[in-house]
């Protein structure tokens, strides 16, 4: 094996720019770039939120958030209104029609992801599940300095 192989930016850049490209793909038949994808996952997974807590919670930028809800919100995916504690804020909410795209575009992406990961056994599934997901809690902070990542769904229009 390579050093190159041995490289984790090497490897997940590699992995991501695959993965990505196929999962643009899928989530395209449905209405949604990646952005809109993950924003209606995030919105179906947590009801009633606001968007300042949604940008939060997605790590990503106020103004770009507006632009990936519009789009959403265009498609009949969500509905913004007002918060009835603060007339200033927007509470999101996905809408039946979002939610059927939703869950009809988690299918053909868990199809996908389950492609990729067929050469594993359940427990290195497990596994390699479980590690990225302590990377991108605070490893990742330390590195970024706690901001949002700047293109986590690099590839994208926004």
């Amino acid at each position: 094996m390579s050093r190159l192989h041995d490289d984790l930016h090497w490897t997940l850049a590699r992995l991501k720019l695959s993965l990505g490209a196929a999962e643009a793909e899928v989530v395209a038949r449905h209405g949604m770039d990646l952005w809109g994808y993950t924003t209606l996952m995030t919105v179906a997974d947590a009801p009633a939120g606001s968007q300042l807590a949604l940008a939060k919670t997605m790590e990503v930028d106020k103004s770009k958030l507006v632009a990936i809800l519009d789009d959403l919100e265009a498609a009949g995916y969500v509905v913004r209104k007002p918060d009835p504690a603060d007339r200033r804020a927007r509470i999101i909410e996905a809408t039946p029609e979002g939610m059927r795209a939703l869950h009809a575009a988690s299918a053909e992406v868990a199809a996908i992801e389950d492609s990729l990961l067929a050469d594993l056994g359940e427990d290195e599934r497990d596994t390699l599940r479980t590690a990225l997901r302590k990377l991108v809690g605070e490893p990742v902070a330390r590195l970024d300095g706690g901001g949002p990542a700047p293109d986590a769904c690099a590839g994208q229009r926004r």
